[in-house]
């Protein structure tokens, strides 16, 4: 951990609230590995790789170019079948995607590199539009209350609307899958979990928090206290202190789960913490490439999963 000025290559955007070359706390990225067991998962994607990125906040303020080559680079490294990418590219102005886009060209992977949007890449009008042509062009899928088969038709990806949209609306999408069918969601908030927990949800990667960028060992991220600090601090003090200035505390309902794996209903959630960082920075809290392997999941267990799925407790 350091207190370092972090390079920009960009320039800052006109709405953005921070100079560039601020001191930030940095951290390097950190390669997170965990192996998954999935009920159902055929014996050929026995083993199978994915590798999550999220949260760029590309705008030349929040995210280097060396920490995105550095992440880039260490995906590539883990060999990944698949990548997936859970949104918030930019910040305020879509305009850097085009070049984050023609950086995000360099991740490798056998089945490809598929997208899904984030609060931020829905802000300004046009904006999702522009996003989501750039990617495409540069051969990134974007899903939008859509599935895709990447892995083929026996593990779908299904990539839902930002929850805090106008468009969200699993029961829509995950209607089309038959409830034997195992299935892996992407949803850029974790909170959409709650909704989800209506449906089978095998892997639902999602991120949003950034793990809430300063976390203190065993008291958790700063920003799971705001609602008392906002109650309790007074508002000559709270305006000197940034994650009380404004209205971070509203980012999630639920900072449990801010950053890592949680089992919600019958459903598990992973909650990457994302590459951009928000003025003070990180600490203890480092940008994640998250790398996870899929195997199946023994028999007598997922036919319990599969009947806590029937009968979920809402």
């Amino acid at each position: 951990i350091s207190l370092l000025p972090t390079p920009y290559s960009l320039l800052p955007t006109p709405h953005s609230p921070l100079p560039p070359m601020h001191p930030i706390l940095t951290e390097p990225v950190k390669a997170e590995r965990l192996t998954l067991e999935i009920a159902g998962l055929p014996d050929r994607l026995e083993g199978i790789k994915l590798v999550q990125l999220s949260d760029f906040h590309y705008d030349g303020l929040r995210l280097s170019d060396e920490v995105l080559q550095e992440a880039i680079a260490l995906s590539n490294s883990m060999q990944p079948d698949l990548v997936v990418l859970t949104g918030d590219y930019v910040t305020d102005s879509p305009e850097p995607i085009g070049r984050l886009a023609q950086a995000l060209q360099g991740l490798k992977s056998d089945r490809g590199t598929y997208a899904i949007l984030g609060n931020h890449d829905n802000h300004r009008p046009g904006a999702r539009t522009h996003i989501t042509q750039t990617l495409i062009a540069a051969g990134i899928p974007v899903l939008w209350n859509e599935i895709a088969y990447p892995l083929g038709e026996d593990l779908p990806l299904v990539g839902l609307a930002d929850l805090w949209s106008r468009e969200f609306a699993p029961a829509a999408v995950m209607s089309q899958l038959s409830p034997q069918v195992p299935r892996i969601v992407l949803s850029h908030n974790p909170d959409s979990a709650v909704q989800l927990r209506s449906w089978r949800v095998d892997l639902q990667l999602s991120g949003h928090t950034h793990g809430g960028q300063v976390v203190f060992p065993g008291l958790g991220p700063v920003a799971g206290w705001l609602e008392w600090g906002r109650a309790n601090i007074p508002r000559s003090v709270r305006r000197h202190v940034p994650y009380l200035r404004g209205d971070c505390y509203k980012v999630v309902r639920h900072w449990e789960w801010s950053e890592g794996l949680h089992q919600v209903g019958s459903n598990t959630l992973y909650v990457n913490r994302g590459l951009g960082s928000y003025f003070p920075g990180r600490l203890f809290c480092p940008p994640e490439v998250t790398v996870i392997t899929l195997v199946a999941k023994p028999q007598l267990a997922a036919a319990g999963s599969r009947e806590a799925i029937a009968n979920p407790i809402l």
